[in-house]
């Protein structure tokens, strides 16, 4: 056995997030270990790669029980991790990055750049990614930090590589070339351990399952005995329908019309518009231009020429500032980076965008800061032990949650949700869909960026489809997956959101 967690127990203040998590993982194995947000994978994972020390418990390595207290330890013995959300130094670049605390030195500490830039870029062509060594990582994409993740893992020869959601941001043809890899290291007799959401693609890769909820083990076993209907049973403790059904409203006045819309080469003409009660699917591959269209219309990336409209009046937009008193919100895709504030506590995130509302006399008013978020806890079902618990110890299905409650606390009439449903569970999933369709039947109105195509099929009323910056098509809700690709297809993609 590679490795065996026995009755693993962690809490946060008042809140467990691990009451009995038990897993056992062989070489040459690919264990996928599903549960929904707040389940308590990520933490059981964390313990196993030194990040987080257990509070009881035992963790076998090779037959030896160990405690990994720092990632470098975890190393040191094989075990190696590649994030969610992406943990790279921005300003370095993507071979620095991939050799980061293993860099190849001269004598006196001079680091030889030139020879880690050429093994960097052996690895990137040996696995076909879309990646040059010398790019900065802060130019990259959600997709491409991940890839590098995975580079750091490979070359550093683990026996045991954990995998938590490294499909959440890529495309279909990024995700193959993962499942290629994780194929290959169980082929080397290396153990691996994959997290995931997306449930189609288990079969694809996966030998065993553990399944957690609420912070214990609640099955264990070999995935070719589970159906998914029975695995989301097991996940969310009753059955959940597969498919979400919405009630499409009667479009209301427009709320936001964007005309001719031109920005720095990467967005070409655009013109669409989104009315009081649409919810309205922005689909297409990564490089199409959808996060930089989002980025654009709430004023992170200037615009060269076109005209805005919200609400009928013609508004200028170069700040996110000024983007917020129009009444525009995005929540963005890299919700850690760009969505909260980690060290606050939820309650201070949760009223960031409106702190005026809950001042008096020129003094926050803590009570009032309170009764607010409390409020939103419930509505949003966020698990938290309080509203001053930082944000940062939230599992990522909730931190979307506050970063959801933030904009409704401003009542925002226009959303603009980027990939709203990344990294969430199947439960957590249904929880957003019906907050955003409660959100149009307020009168709000929302653009949706997804790439899960069953998802706007299961939630837009149109959907208007990006290729190489241009909006190419636009079609019915109820169209195909099919119809949409058509529209959306891609000569070659990039994971460079700004240039190189």
């Amino acid at each position: 056995m590679l490795l065996e967690l026995k009755n693993i127990q962690k809490r946060y203040g008042g809140v467990s997030a691990l009451v009995d998590g038990n897993l056992s993982v062989d070489a040459g194995e690919v264990h996928l270990l599903l549960g929904e947000n707040g389940a308590g994978k990520s933490t059981l994972m964390k313990i196993v790669a030194g990040m987080v020390e257990r509070d009881s418990g035992e963790m076998l390595w090779r037959g030896h029980e160990v405690h990994v207290k720092s990632p470098a330890e975890a190393a040191a013995i094989g075990i190696s991790m590649v994030h969610q959300e992406a943990l790279l130094a921005s300003h370095l670049s993507v071979a620095e990055n991939i050799f980061l605390g293993r860099e190849d030195r001269l004598p006196f500490g001079f680091v030889r750049r030139h020879r880690m830039i050429e093994a960097a870029g052996r690895l990137i062509a040996e696995h076909q990614f879309p990646l040059q060594p010398e790019w900065r990582v802060e130019k990259l994409t959600p997709a491409g930090k991940q890839l590098v993740e995975i580079c750091r893992a490979i070359l550093h020869g683990s026996s045991l590589v954990i995998f938590d959601e490294p499909t959440s941001s890529l495309s279909g043809t990024e995700a193959a070339e993962v499942f290629r890899i994780v194929r290959t290291l169980r082929e080397r007799n290396m153990g691996v351990i994959y997290i995931t959401h997306r449930l189609e693609e288990l079969r694809s890769i996966g030998d065993r399952v553990t399944i957690l909820r609420d912070g214990r083990t609640v099955h264990a076993g070999a995935l070719r005995e589970l159906t998914v209907d029975r695995i989301i049973q097991h996940m969310v403790g009753r059955e959940v329908l597969a498919i979400y059904t919405r009630q499409s409203l009667p479009p209301g006045e427009e709320m936001l019309r964007v005309e001719n819309l031109n920005e720095r080469g990467r967005l070409h003409e655009i013109s669409f518009s989104l009315r009081a009660g649409e919810i309205v699917g922005m689909a297409g591959l990564i490089g199409a231009g959808r996060t930089e269209l989002c980025r654009t219309l709430f004023g992170v990336d200037p615009i060269d020429s076109g005209s805005i409209y919200v609400g009928g009046r013609q508004v200028e937009i170069g700040s996110p500032q000024e983007a917020v008193q129009a009444g525009v919100a995005l929540v963005t895709e890299d919700r850690q980076i760009t969505g909260l504030a980690l060290r606050l506590p939820i309650a201070c995130n949760v009223t960031l965008a409106n702190m005026q509302s809950i001042c008096r006399f020129g003094f926050l008013d803590g009570h009032a800061q309170n009764i607010a978020t409390v409020d939103f806890i419930t509505r949003l079902r966020i698990r938290a032990s309080s509203p001053r618990q930082r944000a940062g110890r939230l599992s990522g299905g909730n931190q979307q949650k506050v970063v959801i409650a933030k904009w409704l606390f401003r009542q925002a009439r226009v959303f603009l949700f980027d990939e709203p449903t990344r990294g969430i569970d199947v439960g957590a999933k249904v929880e957003v869909f019906n907050l955003m369709d409660e959100l149009a039947r307020s009168g709000a109105a929302i653009l949706m960026v997804s790439s899960e195509l069953s998802e706007l099929l299961q939630v837009a009323d149109r959907i208007l489809v990006m290729r190489g910056g241009r909006i190419t098509g636009e079609l019915p809700g109820r169209t195909t997956q099919e119809e949409i690709m058509r529209y959306a297809a891609l000569e070659t993609q990039s994971v460079v959101e700004n240039g190189s």
